[in-house]
């Protein structure tokens, strides 16, 4: 106990006393702590420095006081940046009699001209913490200042003066000039500054303001050839986030021909956004959102906003056209496989801690919801084609998305717990999937028959009640209810959509049996349909059949034999029958009514049967073509436009022969 428990001698520091207590003053908190100021002491941290000085001269920029900025990367890690904006002020502070309104803003945490909006309407700097703490951070800072038509200069080390601000000549000039060294003791001796990193910052900064002009600069021994990292650069970005979206996506292709961008001012004179935005084909999207030139990588309202616009905009349209399933649409389609570009401006932002990771300003969400949201629906209507094309893709998407996650509940309720299956489903005993079968049949009655006809073995038999969903003109939502699709997906254990596992089908060959008439081959289209929609990896591994069942039934005497349709019935008449005797015809009204012993010659024997592969084929040499082919076919068969099937029933018309009505 004694050791869990030590005494006060054995204690550290036992007494506690006022004089254990610290006061840090000045700069000493950050190189104390400087984790808390620019998110630790790694590499990121050290470019973090550099974004606070630039984000001090794009403000001089975004109030319209500087047109260039020049970032400039030399030997020895040492970085520098000019403007040419106002200069910092160098008269003396009131408040500290003797200091400059400069040595102040270098060396006291919380000053500086942005707390209120006299000076800057809109700023990146908030807390008068950045340039101090790269004060701070920095072994070596040297300040110019070129004001009033003079240039001052001041040297600091680690947040401290090296002496008085002095006066050093006159100009035509004007701006500051920063230019420091990152201090060793905190970032140890091998952080060295990547060109390439420094260069995507300030080409970022370049398109988030449309009227700056940066001008880069880099020491060529500093560069890798694999950098790709020009030596010098200027960049100046008239069309601002579209240009960047434009070149970020190079060549990728996407839903529409044009994207979706434009800037726009916010209600209330609260400030401007600005948006770049498309959806790549491939589905890869990514959103890079800023706020007052601020880069927000773990986003925050702002992007909320602009989700919220996109989601609502989309379903509206969907209303507009009458198209129900775009009610299907969430924020993983309309924002998450969009590729966004998102700068906001507007006044006293509220950022999560100092390094403004995160936007947390609660009216940004409904300013960038409304603002984006009345633009985004003139885009969606003003080319109808394109919209509709985005929409109908977005809600591809969105279905794939939900059957993957019903296959993935199915496949966490069967890991579990032992595999439930449907209790209509006859299963057979053998346990491997190797030559194994599963019968789909139409109704209680005709799964009867068949289950006292079939291989106990080998076939097993699922009762199907009346004709399935139209999976083609069906929402996920119905399919998901539906309890006939349900229970085959459960019995046959490979999955849909994305989830689809050929390597987990539970039978070796799935076997559509239904009537030979009107109505099965109904049936048997629709299940046809299913499977190439929602597992066409079972008909390209040609494990779907159709069954053949017979017709009719002729007798004369001992001779009895089955025929499929008419025309078989009357070339069995002429071969296998004689005139002499009488013939008897019996027809069929369904699987139901036959005796078990005769569906088991006729259609359910491996030995006697016929079955036909389901396989898709048009015609066509081109394998994309004719893919294409097939699915306009089905679409045009079993979609939810009416006109198609008239259409389809206009141009067939005349090569159709003994229609059954």
């Amino acid at each position: 106990m004694s050791d869990l428990f030590p005494t006060n001698s054995k204690r550290k520091n036992a007494t506690y006393d006022a004089n254990d207590i610290e006061v840090l003053e000045g700069l000493e908190p950050v190189r104390r702590r400087p984790g808390m100021y620019i998110g630790g002491t790694d590499e990121t941290a050290m470019n973090h420095l550099v974004a606070e000085v630039l984000d001090n001269s794009m403000d001089e920029a975004v109030a319209g006081y500087a047109s260039f900025i020049d970032v400039e990367l030399k030997p020895e890690n040492v970085v520098m940046i000019r403007d040419n904006g106002r200069g910092i002020p160098v008269d003396n502070h009131p408040k500290f009699p003797g200091k400059s309104a400069l040595e102040v803003i270098l060396t006291m945490l919380h000053s500086g001209g942005k707390f209120s909006n006299k000076v800057y309407e809109t700023s990146g700097g908030l807390h008068g913490v950045g340039i101090s703490v790269v004060n701070a951070l920095s072994d070596d800072l040297t300040v110019e200042v070129a004001r009033d038509k003079e240039v001052f200069v001041q040297r600091y080390s680690r947040g401290l003066p090296q002496g008085k601000l002095k006066k050093t000549g006159t100009t035509t000039r004007r701006g500051t000039t920063i230019t420091f060294h990152p201090d060793a003791d905190i970032f140890g001796t091998k952080a060295k500054y990547k060109p390439n990193s420094l260069f995507r910052m300030a080409r970022a900064k370049a398109y988030l303001f449309r009227g700056i002009e940066i001008r880069w600069k880099c020491d060529p021994s500093l560069i890798k050839d694999e950098d790709k990292t020009p030596a010098e650069a200027v960049l100046h970005f008239p069309g601002g986030l579209q240009d960047y979206l434009s070149s970020t996506l190079a060549s990728r292709e996407t839903l529409t021909p044009q994207m979706f961008a434009g800037v726009a001012d916010l209600p209330d004179d609260q400030g401007r956004v600005e948006w770049a935005v498309a959806w790549p084909a491939d589905s890869e999207g990514f959103c890079s959102s800023y706020c007052n030139t601020v880069h927000t990588p773990q986003g925050g309202t702002h992007e909320s906003g602009m989700r919220s616009a996109l989601l609502r905009g989309l379903r509206a349209y969907g209303e507009l056209i009458n198209n129900r399933r775009a009610a299907a649409i969430m924020g993983d389609e309309a924002f998450g496989s969009a590729a966004i570009l998102l700068s906001l401006f507007i006044k006293n932002p509220q950022f999560q801690g100092q390094t403004k990771e995160k936007l947390a300003t609660a009216d940004a969400l409904r300013l960038v919801d409304q603002t984006v949201k009345d633009h985004f629906d003139h885009w969606l209507v003003s080319d109808a084609a394109s919209s509709k094309a985005l929409l109908d893709q977005l809600i591809f998407r969105a279905e794939e998305r939900q059957r993957a996650s019903q296959a993935r509940e199915l496949a966490r309720k069967s890991a579990t717990r032992r595999l439930r299956l449907p209790g209509k489903l006859a299963d057979c005993s053998k346990s491997s999937a190797l030559d194994t079968e599963l019968f789909l049949v139409e109704g209680d009655s005709a799964g009867g028959s068949a289950k006292q006809a079939r291989k106990r073995e080998t076939q097993a038999i699922l009762p199907l009640r009346g004709k399935i969903l139209n999976v083609a003109s069906a929402t996920v939502d119905k399919l998901r209810a539906n309890q006939e699709l349900q229970d085959l997906a459960q019995a046959l254990g490979c999955g849909m959509g994305s989830e689809f596992n050929l390597d987990k089908l539970r039978y070796d060959r799935i076997i559509i049996m239904t009537d030979a008439d009107v109505d099965g081959a109904h049936i048997a289209s629709l299940l046809m349909t299913y499977f190439y929609r929602e597992m066409p990896g079972l008909i390209d591994a040609g494990r779907v059949f159709l069954a053949q069942p017979p017709l009719y039934r002729l007798t004369q005497g001992n001779t009895i034999r089955y025929a499929r349709d008419d025309d078989h019935k009357e070339e069995l008449l002429k071969t296998d029958f004689n005139a002499r005797g009488k013939i008897e015809i019996s027809r069929f009204k369904g699987l139901g009514e036959m005796m078990p012993s005769q569906l088991r010659e006729t259609t359910m024997d491996p030995k006697t049967r016929s079955l036909l592969r389901v396989v898709v084929t048009i015609g066509v040499e081109n394998v994309q073509d004719e893919i294409k082919e097939t699915e306009t076919l089905v679409e045009s068969l079993m979609g939810r436009k009416a006109e198609l099937r008239f259409q389809f029933i206009q141009e067939n018309a005349r090569f159709a022969r003994d229609v059954d009505i």
